[in-house]
C-alpha cells in the first residue's frame, strides 16, 4: 500500500509539472494579434490537457467509488438501494411521459427535419418528470428533516 501511495504522489507531481509548463508556455506566447496561429495552438493544447485531466479525475473518482463499494458491504447495500430507487423513479417517469408532439412556435422545423420525433418527445418528458419527482422528494426530505429536529 505504501508503494501505491508513492506512485500516486509521483504521478500527481508529474501532472502538476506538466500543467505548470503548459500554463507558463501559454503565458509566454501571449500576443496582441488575434489571428496569431501560435497563440491558438497553445490555447488548444491547454484545453486538450484540461480535458485529459478532467477525464483522468473523473475516471479515478469512479474507480475509487467502485472499489470502496466492493470492499464495504454496508456501502454496497446502500448503493444497490440507491440504484433501485433511481430505476423506480426512471420507470415511473417513463410511464407518466407522453409521446405527443409539443405545440409551440417554430416546432414544425424540428419535426420536419427529424430532430423531434415521438420517441424523443417521450424521453424529454421522462427527463422532465424525473426532475420534478426528484425535486419534490428533495424538498420533502428537507421539510421532514427540519420537522424531525423540532421534535427531538
Amino acid at each position: 500500500m505504501i508503494k501505491l501511495g508513492r506512485i500516486l504522489t509521483i504521478l500527481q507531481w508529474v501532472l502538476v509539472a506538466i500543467s505548470a509548463i503548459l500554463v507558463i508556455s501559454l503565458m509566454v506566447n501571449i500576443s496582441d494579434v488575434e489571428s496569431d496561429p501560435n497563440m491558438g495552438s497553445w490555447i488548444n493544447t491547454n484545453l486538450i490537457w484540461a480535458y485529459i485531466l478532467l477525464a483522468f479525475g473523473a475516471g479515478a473518482a469512479i474507480i475509487a467509488a467502485i472499489l470502496h463499494t466492493l470492499t464495504d458491504k454496508k456501502a454496497m447495500k446502500q448503493s444497490l438501494i440507491s440504484l433501485g430507487f433511481l430505476v423506480v423513479v426512471a420507470v415511473i417517469s417513463y410511464l407518466l411521459a407522453s409521446d405527443a408532439m409539443p405545440t409551440f412556435y417554430g416546432v414544425e422545423r424540428y419535426i420536419e427535419n427529424g430532430t423531434l420525433t415521438p420517441q424523443i418527445s417521450k424521453w424529454i418528458g421522462t427527463g422532465l418528470y424525473a426532475t420534478y419527482i426528484l425535486l419534490a422528494l428533495a424538498i420533502l426530505g428537507m421539510v421532514a428533516s427540519s420537522v424531525s429536529r423540532l421534535f427531538k
